[in-house]
């Protein structure tokens, strides 16, 4: 499966603002909490283990393992 990694988002700005308003007043370990709630919810809405795991697979690219 090819992913679709285009965006879909009609005004992506907006998104972006909306998701730091989400964080604001968190702190980094319930930030984490709050990504990680966020990605279980849209996995489950997405239902497709194939695209999960390529979403999965470019998320991890470029991710630099040795810092912490």
């Amino acid at each position: 499966m090819k992913l679709n990694i285009e965006s879909k988002l009609a005004d992506p700005d907006a998104f972006y603002e909306r998701l730091i308003e989400t964080h604001n007043g968190l702190s980094d370990a319930q930030s984490h909490m709050l990504n990680a709630k966020l990605v279980l919810l849209l996995a489950n809405h997405v239902g497709n283990m194939e695209a999960i795991g390529e979403a999965l697979a470019i998320a991890r690219r470029g991710i630099d393992t040795t810092r912490g």
